[in-house]
């Protein structure tokens, strides 16, 4: 081995562990892995951004602003109305919201596709008086099973198409994916429905309402201003900070029948107020007793407290990379910029109650959040975060729906029948879409997700020289020395098993592009059909599902499913042991060796 082979294993053999700690977020590690290989003259300085505007790269820009487009205009909103007629039992209810997302991630980004249908999973689930839990993991696997059946279904089919451009074999084109994605995700889609789900561990099936999730009941009250109170003349905001570190919020306020959940923290309290209140028992009894307020008896809910004819309560959950992920309620003003209440937030089915302003958000928290009923969905979209409820604001694009779509058709046809290469039809579609305002400009590059972007375009110059070094080849000659007497399928197999499991615990897109040269290496040693291999490359990158943090989706739905970290095997191993069962056979019939 080389000193050169050394230094670019070397970083990239630190980039993967990095990756699989998840300390850094992977397109910082990414990044950092192209600046080494840089520094060691590895990657010449003339090219150490040429990834950026790599065709992998902008296809992704293309599809996530098509994906966007597709949503706002409501094209698919109409077919989510299947779901209410199938919701008689489980089953179907599980084949429906499954066949669809995984239907609609065929043709769009599945983090998209699970974003648009999780509020109608939730909506459902509750109409159905059906858990969210038992729904949402089907809902996520069906969604990434989609992503396999067309090149724009997901990133490491793009990245493997393009790699094999490269290499001068011709890029795969749209539907050369098809043949085994489709057979792999029917499997896998028949399986979910007709008994896998069963494997959901019961104990995170039990949620039925917002109340249960959040204790509600237990942690709002409503307390008296009395007329020796030592409250009066105080702020609601001096009466909060006076808790310490007990933590009470004072979310609303009742004076003269009227209630007020604006302006609070600078109204004084007035003998009479009706304060509602959010503490745990303990620190509730000890301001009670401190400013000597009166308990006062609730008729009805209590999460009815919280809203009035202007005023309600949304969930929203936080999606990975959010823009309030790993900062607490008080950086980003919620309360005094955005003028929105934290009530609780759940995190993996689990409500979290102390000290609310200080609680640092992540990727799978589900929020409860009191605000103006017009204002308080554009608030969650502004912070980032995805509504667990349906937005009317779709429906007022209902008339860009048919332009939308056959923009979209127009462009997939082209890029099938060869007439302009897929990126060229892509991105004349995304251009399309944002000259009808079906992606207003303002929101053009909120639509990008900018940490996958600069994960390819640093990626792809780092893996060009594990090419260029000589390394790929290396690596392929030492896999083929342990498993020369297996023969090509096993280490096809081989190839697509590993390939699996690094995606299970980091990023699909990071896989590929590291498993790409790999597999095409060892093919081209072993004299066989790289195709095979590129394939098997991309159906692995894309199965991610032992884990919460192999893939987006199955961050997503951590919060709102209720599940925890050791949840997601247990539908996920054998759903993965099924896809090397039929993905393995399916691959050498349609990619002979």
């Amino acid at each position: 081995m080389t000193v050169e082979q050394q230094i670019i294993s070397g970083i990239v053999a630190c980039a993967l562990v990095f990756f699989i700690h998840g300390r850094w977020r992977y397109d910082l590690v990414a990044l950092a892995a192209l600046l080494a290989a840089v520094s060691f003259g590895l990657i010449p300085i003339d090219e150490a951004f040429a990834g950026f505007g790599h065709p992998a790269v902008i296809t992704v820009i293309a599809v996530l602003i098509v994906s966007r487009a597709l949503a706002n205009s409501g094209a698919i909103e109409f077919i989510t109305g299947l779901i209410e007629p199938a919701t008689r039992t489980t089953t179907t209810h599980i084949a429906a919201l499954s066949g669809i997302a995984a239907a609609f991630s065929a043709f769009m980004n599945n983090v998209g596709a699970l974003a648009l249908l999780l509020p109608t999973a939730m909506q459902s689930a509750i109409k159905a008086k059906r858990p969210p839990g038992i729904l949402l993991m089907p809902l996520s696997f069906g969604s990434i099973l989609g992503g396999l059946i067309t090149l724009i279904g997901t990133p490491p089919n793009i990245i493997v198409a393009t790699y094999r451009g490269q290499v001068g074999d011709g890029p795969f084109e749209m539907f050369d994916f098809t043949p085994v994605g489709l057979a792999v995700a029917l499997a896998g889609l028949a399986f979910i429905t007709l008994g896998g789900w069963r494997l959901i561990p019961r104990s995170h099936k039990s949620r039925a309402n917002t109340a249960a999730l959040y204790e509600i009941e237990e942690y709002v009250s409503e307390l008296r201003v009395t007329e020796d109170s030592k409250a009066i003349g105080l702020t609601v905001r001096e009466l909060e900070d006076k808790s310490g570190d007990d933590g009470i919020r004072i979310v609303g306020l009742i004076r003269r029948e009227q209630r007020r959940f604006h302006g609070l923290p600078w109204l004084r309290l007035a003998e009479g107020d009706l304060l509602i209140v959010e503490a745990n028992p303990t620190a509730l009894e000890k301001q009670r007793k401190a400013y000597n307020l009166k308990f006062v008896g609730i008729e009805g809910s209590r999460s009815d407290l919280l809203k009035s004819d202007d005023v309600t309560v949304m969930e929203a959950v936080v999606p990975p990379r959010a823009k309030i992920e790993g900062r607490t309620p008080k950086e980003i003003g919620l309360r005094r910029k955005h003028g929105v209440n934290l009530i609780a937030v759940s995190r993996q089915g689990r409500p979290f109650r102390d000290k609310m302003d200080a609680i640092q958000f992540r990727a799978g928290d589900v929020m409860l959040l009191q605000g103006d009923a017009e204002a308080l969905p554009d608030v969650i979209t502004a912070i980032g975060c995805l509504p667990l409820a349906g937005r009317d604001w779709v429906l007022g694009k209902r008339h860009l729906a048919l332009p939308a779509a056959g923009i979209f058709i127009l462009a997939v046809t082209a890029a099938a029948l060869g007439f302009v290469p897929l990126v060229l039809a892509l991105c004349l579609a995304a251009g399309a879409m944002v000259m009808i305002n079906v992606v207003p400009p303002r929101e053009l590059y909120d639509a990008v997700d900018w940490p996958v972007v600069v994960l390819l375009g640093a990626m792809v110059p780092v893996a060009g020289a594990l090419e260029s070094t000589g390394t790929t080849e290396l690596l392929a000659e030492q896999i083929l020395a342990f498993s020369r007497d297996f023969g090509p399928v096993v280490i096809l197999g081989i190839i697509l098993v590993v390939t699996m499991t690094l995606s299970d615990i980091m990023n699909n897109a990071a896989t590929a592009v590291v498993m790409a040269p790999i597999s095409y290496g060892l093919a081209n040693s072993l004299g066989v059909n790289p195709d095979a291999f590129l394939m098997a490359v991309a159906l692995g990158a894309s199965c991610a599902f032992l884990t919460p943090i192999g893939h987006q989706n199955n961050t997503l739905i951590l919060g709102p499913g209720g599940y925890s970290f050791g949840d997601y095997w247990r539908l996920g191993l054998p759903l993965e042991l099924l896809i090397v069962a039929v993905g393995l056979p399916a691959l050498i019939t349609v990619w002979p060796l």
